[in-house]
């Protein structure tokens, strides 16, 4: 089955060209099924990019996805042109208004690691979207920054600034395998990782209601499952792109940054030669095995999500 997408929103043609199976909603209206519905809050920079390699992923399982893209209300892009949000994007506070219900959603990272959670901009509202959740969304997945936030805000889960950049493609161990989210993974997993803060093993461990399924003894905790919360928290980057370390790291070099090259990633960690992707079966494993655990769980009848 394919993934649902507005025919004029760039990724539509992109993964359509990459054998995806898209189609219209116009299309999608004449099946007599019920698509998962699939939200993604955006609040990376980069809004198309990011567009594209989650709508990759999830839209490479056999079900229908009916795909939304949500951003903050008042918060507004400089890196994406404005009738491009205009006309893909909703704001939360619409979406809230509305009272609608999502099968998934997935909280992106933002590049404000940095920053104490409180002093972000949009916290009140993020917060606010975090308890929507539990009343309007089957199962929640959030990624990196997105993820530390919400273990934060659920948990109380600390964040911790690094003294250098952790970045690169770090070993994984698989810690969970009879996780329905872990189905078909291999014990070792290699993991793109690019973040200056992380969570600690030890704090997560002394919080009952979380469990860790993947974890790397260099880059802490990767995935954590929250069932009481419906949710997953993954603090490192299964969605990259082949290019996507590359492109921040020569970014990094260009602005005369200090950078490190990306361990792991280019043959002979020599940044000359073509990096190589060797995470790309375990990025469509996991959120296919979300996608499936969605399915098998949710609700035909979308108002009875959040309802118990």
């Amino acid at each position: 089955m394919p993934i649902t997408l507005p025919n004029d929103l760039p990724a539509f043609d992109i993964l359509s060209d990459e054998g995806v199976m898209v189609i219209s909603p116009g299309r999608a209206a004449t099946q007599d099924i019920r698509p998962l519905r699939i939200g993604l809050l955006n609040l990376m920079p980069k809004k198309i990019q990011t567009e594209n390699q989650f709508a990759r992923l999830i839209g490479a399982t056999p079900l229908q996805i009916d795909f939304q893209l949500i951003r903050m209300s008042d918060h507004e892009s400089r890196n994406t042109a404005a009738d491009h949000m205009q006309s893909f994007y909703r704001r939360f506070c619409e979406v809230e208004a509305t009272g609608e219900k999502f099968d998934g959603l997935i909280i992106t990272g933002a590049p404000i690691e940095h920053l104490p959670f409180e002093d972000v901009t949009y916290w009140d509202e993020l917060t606010r979207v975090f308890e929507w959740t539990q009343s309007h969304v089957h199962s929640t997945f959030g990624v990196c920054w997105g993820g530390m936030a919400m273990a934060w805000h659920f948990n109380r889960l600390e964040k911790h600034s690094l003294d250098h950049k952790a970045f690169g493609c770090f070993r994984h161990r698989n810690l969970a395998p009879a996780s329905p989210y872990l189905r078909g993974f291999s014990d070792d997993v290699l993991v793109p990782v690019s973040r200056w803060t992380e969570v600690r093993q030890d704090e997560v461990d002394a919080i009952p209601a979380l469990r860790t399924l993947i974890a790397s003894e260099q880059a802490g905790p990767c995935l954590i499952e929250d069932p009481d919360r419906r949710a997953l928290y993954v603090f490192n980057h299964f969605e990259y792109d082949s290019t996507t370390l590359k492109d921040e790291y020569d970014r990094d070099v260009l602005a005369g940054k200090p950078i490190n090259v990306p361990v792991n990633y280019y043959p002979d960690d020599d940044p000359a030669q073509v990096p190589m992707n060797r995470w790309r079966s375990h990025a469509h494993l996991l959120y296919g095995n979300w996608i499936n655990e969605i399915y098998q769980t949710t609700y035909y009848d979308m108002e009875r999500i959040g309802k118990g």
